[in-house]
């Protein structure tokens, strides 16, 4: 029985070029191996995001006209260096700290103009593989998982472009996203960062139920369990700003605001590290080997999730790059286990 390849990609803004760059090389080597042009969303079964991660799932599973992927690993990151510093860029009245403390660090304008560029009219049930990106939604206080498989129900179906706006609105950063689906119901959501920054445990508990057999017509397993899954989990870069106690002793709301969401993020994802790592120890030996969690240092390169400076985007690049370049053993790994699965 051929395992079912899934792929979570962490949020983190501008950092999202990382895994960018590190699933272009997975691309170009699989690409070798298999002697195609399949491009990475043709290489996995099931594709999860969150924010910057979500952006990226959705790019990957795009149709073309082919119906396969129509869009590359490294189309994706020409979204993030292209297109980054527009999408965070600000005027010199917008930099004021008090204009800050009122409204959405950035507008949206740009964001949802590149948004609409990429998926166009696209819907999340034409997706080409079953996928789950996670939002908040803040009227009614709950956790939204879009996923493809629910979407043919016009009550859960959206379009792509707005399935990726809402996945990213930042708190802080943008404003939320008001969408609507299909049926016309609207929705007000803000960044599934908020709860699942690192959505691979999301992911595993959405392939549960997925019927892969039948939707693939191949040696795959219905309803996986964890023994039935390669799991390749990728973050946005290790963030090792510390916060000492003198500088938060008698800190208010303001002084904490930044720094509580960089923590609830990093908290997060480690968090579902520890709790997949745990899940996995418990199989076979063979079996516990196919959970993989990608954590790339990063490097020279900025935390902020919003520098999108040009020296900051060729940083996290080369990042990217370093981390490949270290990792290539581990890397070749994953590739063969990919399409050994396939």
């Amino acid at each position: 029985m051929k395992k079912i390849k899934i792929l979570s990609i962490d949020g983190g803004g501008i950092r999202g070029i990382i895994p960018g760059v590190i699933l272009t090389y997975l691309e170009k080597r699989l690409q070798q191996i298999t002697a195609t042009n399949l491009k990475i969303g043709d290489f996995f079964d099931f594709v999860a995001g969150t924010s910057t991660g979500g952006i990226l799932a959705c790019l990957y599973l795009v149709p073309g006209e082919d119906g396969k992927a129509k869009y590359s690993a490294n189309d994706a990151v020409q979204l993030y260096a292209k297109d980054g510093q527009e999408i965070f860029a600000r005027s010199f009245f917008e930099k004021n700290i008090f204009y800050s403390l009122l409204r959405p660090k950035y507008r949206v304008e740009h964001l949802e103009k590149y948004l609409g560029q990429f998926f166009g009219d696209v819907k999340l049930n034409q997706l080409i593989k079953p996928c789950l990106i996670t939002a908040y939604e803040i009227a009614q206080r709950s956790a939204v998982l879009f996923t493809s498989a629910d979407a043919n129900d016009s009550l859960r179906n959206f379009f792509v472009r707005d399935v990726a706006r809402a996945t990213s609105a930042a708190p802080t950063y943008f404003s939320p996203a008001h969408i609507q689906s299909d049926e016309g119901q609207f929705f007000s959501l803000t960044d599934g960062g908020v709860y699942a920054n690192n959505p691979a445990l999301c992911a595993y508990a959405e392939a549960r139920k997925i019927k892969f057999k039948s939707l693939f017509n191949d040696a795959k397993a219905d309803c996986p369990s964890a023994n039935d899954m390669l799991i390749v989990s990728i973050g946005t870069g290790t963030v090792k700003k510390q916060y000492h106690y003198e500088d938060f002793e008698n800190a208010g709301t303001v002084k904490w605001l930044e720094p509580i969401i960089d923590i609830l993020m990093a908290a997060n994802s480690e968090t579902v590290d520890y709790q997949l790592t745990k899940m996995y120890e418990t199989l076979s030996a063979a079996d516990s080997e196919d959970y993989h969690r990608i954590e790339p240092p990063l490097f020279e390169a900025c935390p902020e999730m919003d520098d999108a400076s040009p020296e900051n985007l060729e940083k996290l690049k080369q990042a990217g790059l370093y981390y490949t370049e270290k990792n290539e053993k581990l890397l070749e790994e994953i590739a063969a286990k990919i399409v050994a699965n396939s």
